[in-house]
């Protein structure tokens, strides 16, 4: 473990360097902005743990976000585990599904954040990376212990579903919301 001056002078500068990354990637993985933070700095929390090993690393930043990717992985598979015990529990007196339907209005990024909340982990994942994060196929399956491949046909297949999910009107405003958002909002 990383204790040395020099050590926490490095891992500071990587934490600041990264912390509102990785919080962005947990964010659109799990599809919850409060679990966003807190995903970040357990991910990062594990990484100074084991920052020797981490700063030698090929590529660190990558690591990181293989880290953040299997702590929102465990979330989700947390999360699904919770809401079928207590679909359980509630199924004999229930009436519905209790889930409620979204307006009209509902603007094109709380779309695509619904429809990636209904992909597969491994689809999002893929998804998230390559567009959001705009990484190449070969370090989104880096991040993911995946090959190169299978980034390829689960990225495919993903946009393909949202696509899918949301409509041709809706994925066409997504897709000019996000060009903005990678462009930094500038025109």
């Amino acid at each position: 473990m990383g204790t040395g001056v020099d050590d926490a002078a490095e891992f500071r500068a990587f934490f600041e360097a990264h912390y509102a990354e990785l919080a962005r990637l947990a964010r659109l993985l799990t599809g919850e902005a409060d679990a966003a933070d807190d995903l970040a700095s357990d991910a990062l929390m594990a990484l100074w743990h084991r920052w020797d090993r981490v700063r030698e690393a090929d590529h660190p930043v990558a690591y990181a976000r293989g880290v953040v990717a299997n702590l929102a992985r465990t979330r989700i598979r947390s999360a699904v585990r919770e809401r079928r015990r207590i679909a359980l529990f509630w199924a004999p007196r229930g009436t519905g599904d209790g889930g409620a339907a979204d307006g009209p209005d509902v603007s094109a990024v709380v779309d695509v954040q619904g429809a990636l909340r209904r992909l597969p982990f491994r689809k999002r994942a893929c998804v998230v990376l390559r567009h959001a994060f705009d990484l190449s196929e070969r370090d989104t399956a880096l991040v993911l212990g995946i090959s190169v491949g299978t980034v390829k046909s689960q990225t495919s297949r993903g946009v393909t579903e949202l696509q899918r999910l949301l409509g041709p009107e809706t994925a066409a405003r997504a897709q000019v919301a996000a060009a903005g958002q990678r462009a930094g909002g500038r025109r």
